[in-house]
């Protein structure tokens, strides 16, 4: 088996890996710096030809399947089911190209063949949803890609499973190190458990309506939200991108729009895209709890708002911010970058603090050497990390590799 990095293996985000054997061609992943243009086909790898028989998804991340609209139609997509539905019900209301996004799919512990690749899927703990680790076998060699992982959400005992029962004889392991450059060896991440803790808390001591955002895609977080209203008593107010995410998990088990304590507020602007669209199917489906904005003052010292920086206009024509409070819980990147310097300013004039609450998406360093000492691969080779150099003095059989190069397993 022949195999080439085109992007990893000094950065995080825009994974993209190549593999040849027997005449056929795979990738694993196919993503989207985390700094790159979308619209940018120099990023594009150049990866296409008749012997490319699909592109194998690991999980729905921009930086892992963001440059896929650049593809063929005809290139078959491999991704979890689950996965693929987020993907598609996410798009309109980002306006993200796709392709088809037609191919197989990855469910866990379920082998599939590809040409002359056999992939059998792990399902993994991870802030994406359908997330999958991807053991590949082709010409008597075993190659096992991490993606990306955690050990500390929601479904940590997937990763308990894994360590526990992992895949033997490997050729070659591919890790992520993403917690390597803020983390020390022997710190961790806080668990989805403490964060619930930690909102609860912050719920008890607000009087007034309770903002918090996050991903919609971050199910983990959505689902910790929900138990932290229910253990106060509030109501959780989610907009209409929101409901369609979590109707797209297919899970029942996983808060929806027609739960008990759950309401759906669209926002003007989205109440624009549902006219400009004809997407008024879609507003029924998860109209069943709908409230309206005359309601949010009423309602605000008993509700906690998934908040979009969309619904700023709304909430101030609403005079329902007094008292209120704000949680911020996603990657502390994007408040160094400036991404949301607009909605700080909106906050700062009126007075309301931003608390920040959250946890990685990825496994923390004492975790990460957990899962190379289990997987004991002959080499590990590390990808989807800005601190590639600390690999060698964590995990055994560290062996570097170009992004670029073509080498034989």
């Amino acid at each position: 088996m022949k195999v080439r990095i085109h992007r990893g293996t000094q950065q995080i985000g825009g994974t993209c890996i190549e593999l040849a054997a027997g005449g056929d061609r795979i990738a694993l992943d196919f993503g989207l710096p985390l700094d790159g243009d979308a619209a940018d086909t120099s990023l594009v790898p150049e990866i296409g030809g008749g012997d490319l028989r699909a592109i194998v998804i690991s999980h729905p991340h921009i930086d892992h399947y963001g440059l896929l609209h650049h593809l063929s139609g005809k290139t078959p997509v491999a991704m979890g089911g689950a996965a693929r539905r987020i993907v598609r019900a996410a798009a309109p209301f980002t306006g993200q190209s796709l392709p088809s996004l037609d191919g197989p799919v990855l469910a866990h512990g379920k082998p599939i063949d590809i040409g002359a690749f056999r992939i059998t899927p792990y399902l993994v703990d991870h802030s994406a949803y359908d997330a999958y680790s991807l053991l590949i076998e082709a010409e008597g060699k075993r190659l096992f890609y991490s993606g990306d992982f955690r050990a500390h959400g929601r479904k940590a005992t997937l990763f308990e499973q894994l360590v526990a029962n992992p895949p033997r004889d490997l050729d070659v392991l591919f890790m992520e190190g993403s917690s390597l450059s803020r983390l020390g060896e022997d710190e961790a991440f806080p668990s989805e458990t403490d964060l619930e803790a930690e909102i609860v808390a912050h719920l008890k001591a607000t009087e007034g309506l309770a903002m918090f955002h996050t991903s919609a895609q971050n199910i983990d977080r959505v689902v910790t939200l929900y138990r932290a209203c229910k253990r106060t008593g509030r109501l959780l107010v989610i907009d209409l991108y929101t409901a369609a995410i979590l109707a797209a998990t297919g899970n029942r088990n996983i808060p929806q729009s027609d739960w008990p304590g759950i309401h759906l507020y669209l926002p003007k602007l989205q109440a624009i895209q549902v006219k400009k669209n004809e997407w008024f199917p879609l507003l029924r489906q998860h109209s069943a709890n709908r409230i309206y904005q005359e309601q949010l003052k009423e309602m605000g010292p008993r509700a906690v708002l998934l908040f979009r920086p969309l619904m700023r206009i709304d909430l101030d024509e609403a005079d329902c911010l007094d008292k209120a409070s704000f949680i911020y819980s996603q990657w502390a990147g994007y408040l160094e970058q400036g991404t949301y310097a607009s909605t700080e300013a909106w906050l700062k004039k009126r007075g309301i603090e931003m608390h920040q609450i959250h946890t990685s998406g990825h496994a923390s360093p004492r975790d990460l050497k957990r899962f190379a000492t289990a997987l004991a691969p002959r080499a590990l080779v590390p990808i989807h990390s800005f601190a590639t150099e600390r690999y060698d003095g964590l995990f055994d059989n560290v062996v570097y590799r170009r992004d670029g190069e073509w080498w034989q397993v």
